[in-house]
């Protein structure tokens, strides 16, 4: 087996890992748009932005980039950072904190391998980044998959574009960022995230 296909096999897995879901103050679940693979890939190569659905000419052409869901699933993306990060927890090398907090935020820019950073992270309105509730699942083998869960409770309106992982409280190291349609969210909403990063 040559390295290459080694090297593929060593790497973070990242297919749509990561759920959303709005519920209202009395607990209703609230649809959401989900994209199809085709939308993720024109935000992801910057054809349309985030926010572009929902705008109000998106409604003809919405039925061919996604449908309205009570949970929205997205594809991730580790960032160089989060590799070098997961390889230094791994063996011990520089001693990288652990990837437990979960941000978001309302940057359109797609999600780049060379991030470092959210694009606009949000830090008012009950959408601080939160230091998650981990735990291991099983995808294919078990507890092969880091799982981060949080529900963030909403005190404004803001239409988030973007979540990531990291490990600190502030600054700290990117692990994984995806940018999406926008979810809008108003005060007395909840959204509730959850991220899984298996290792394959």
């Amino acid at each position: 087996m040559n390295a290459a296909i080694l090297n593929r096999f060593a790497q973070l897995h990242s297919y749509e890992n990561v759920e959303y879901q709005v519920r209202d103050a009395r607990g209703n679940v609230k649809p959401i748009f989900q994209e199809y693979r085709l939308a993720q890939l024109l935000i992801k190569r910057g054809y349309i932005t985030p926010l572009w659905i929902n705008r109000w000419y998106a409604p003809l052409v919405s039925p061919f980039l996604g449908y309205w869901s009570g949970t929205k699933n997205v594809r991730n993306l580790v960032t160089n950072a989060g590799f070098a990060g997961s390889a230094g927890r791994l063996n011990g090398s520089g001693a990288p904190a652990a990837f437990t907090y979960i941000a978001v935020g309302t940057g359109v820019v797609a999600a780049a391998v060379t991030d470092t950073t959210l694009g606009t992270e949000t830090a008012t309105s009950g959408l601080s980044r939160a230091n998650s509730t981990v735990s291991l699942v099983t995808t294919s083998v078990t507890n092969d998959t880091a799982q981060l869960t949080n529900t963030f409770t909403v005190t404004g309106t803001v239409a988030v574009t973007e979540s990531g992982v990291l490990n600190a409280s502030s600054s700290g190291t990117l692990l994984c960022r995806q940018v999406f349609s926008a979810i809008n969210v108003v005060n007395g909403d909840s959204l509730a995230i959850t991220w899984k990063v298996q290792m394959h």
